[in-house]
């Protein structure tokens, strides 16, 4: 069976993806990358009214992109896509096509609304990183309630160039100098969380990330935050983490689990903790291979005693790793995700 990996990252990382979405290919599935970043501006259509203005006013970029999408399928005699990250294919466009068609919705429930639900008349598949949706339900059971019929988990994974290479990243006695990570972007409600653990830890913590010099300002106008957050390249990331015993993360909501530091800390052998306490066991086993919190003062207090006693919080790294590299690597999920397509084919067949 052969799929088309349609997807749009830049650089360094886009190259890697093409690289690896190939790799992930077997004797049953051979996965084509298509990096639909090269074609338009994803910040052009990154909600479906975006879009749809794009449609309707036949913008020759979003077009061209199209015509090449097309042959690519033509050419290629593909079977089914996979469309990841903000999705650049109008339903109307998609109704066209004559293969299997799967959204991987990777940002929700927070773009349910944006990129998914508007989406999901013009797909036969859905797949979604985040288990939990709501107070009221779950994100299968609201991609069934919205009429998807094949809506099934597929977690975000970890790339092989995103951790350090196997064995276990402390067999040489590598030395862990960083007591504290958190790598991310600015997002307002990280802000206090962030301040509360810098002001508990000071210079044992560090942060990096995409911060421009407005949001830096602010944190240290209004926050006192008393330093200064730059990015790091991916190659920079993973040398970082494997120098850090303990790294956090935080999600956009409680019900918004699923984002990639939750795969990348455990795979370069740090110890995790993470919001979304309620959740969390689903994809890891609490207090053995990831440890939760529920408030700032909760996330203090853990990482305070995890610092003090070495061996559990290096039981709870290991055990961690174990897992991604038993279930979380990019080439064994995408891979599930060709049998998830199989499956659905064979399915539709019989109706």
């Amino acid at each position: 069976m052969k799929i088309l990996y349609s997807y749009n990252k830049k650089g360094y990382e886009g190259d890697c993806w093409a690289t690896e979405i190939s790799l992930a290919s077997n004797g049953e599935f051979k996965f084509i990358p298509f990096n639909h970043q090269y074609y338009l501006d994803p910040s052009l259509y990154d909600s479906a009214v975006k879009l749809d203005a794009l449609y309707r006013n036949k913008d020759v970029r979003l077009f061209n992109l199209y015509k090449v999408f097309e042959e690519w399928i033509s050419k290629e005699k593909i079977d089914a896509i996979i469309v990841a990250n903000c999705p650049p294919y109008h339903p109307d466009f998609l109704r066209k096509l004559n293969v299997y068609k799967v959204l991987y919705s990777a940002d929700d429930p927070g773009a349910t609304y944006a990129i998914n639900i508007p989406y999901l008349h013009a797909y036969n598949h859905v797949f979604f990183v985040s288990p939990t949706y709501s107070s009221d339900m779950n994100l299968k059971e609201k991609m069934n309630y919205c009429g998807m019929r094949n809506a099934d988990w597929l977690p975000i994974s970890v790339f092989d160039f995103e951790f350090s290479s196997n064995p276990y990243p402390d067999h040489e006695g590598s030395p862990r100098d960083i007591d504290l990570i958190y790598v991310g972007g600015f997002w307002r409600q990280k802000i206090q969380l962030l301040t509360d653990v810098k002001k508990a830890f000071g210079a044992r913590f560090k942060l990096y990330g995409f911060f421009h010099l407005k949001h830096n300002l602010y944190l240290n106008v209004k926050y006192g935050f008393g330093s200064w957050i730059s990015p790091i390249t991916h190659q920079e990331r993973v040398q970082i983490y494997r120098r850090s015993k303990i790294g956090f993360n935080i999600h956009w909501s409680d019900y918004g689990l699923g984002n990639q530091r939750l795969y990348h800390l455990p795979a370069n052998g740090v110890m995790q903790i993470s919001d979304c306490a309620d959740s969390v066991n689903g994809i890891f086993e609490r207090d053995k291979e990831i440890v939760s919190y529920k408030s700032s003062d909760d996330l203090v207090r853990k990482i305070k005693y995890y610092l003090d006693n070495n061996d559990e919080r290096e039981s709870i790294a290991r055990a961690g790793w174990e897992r991604v590299m038993l279930e979380y690597r990019f080439k064994d999920v995408t891979r599930r995700a060709g049998a998830l397509i199989k499956l659905g084919i064979n399915n539709a067949a019989q109706f």
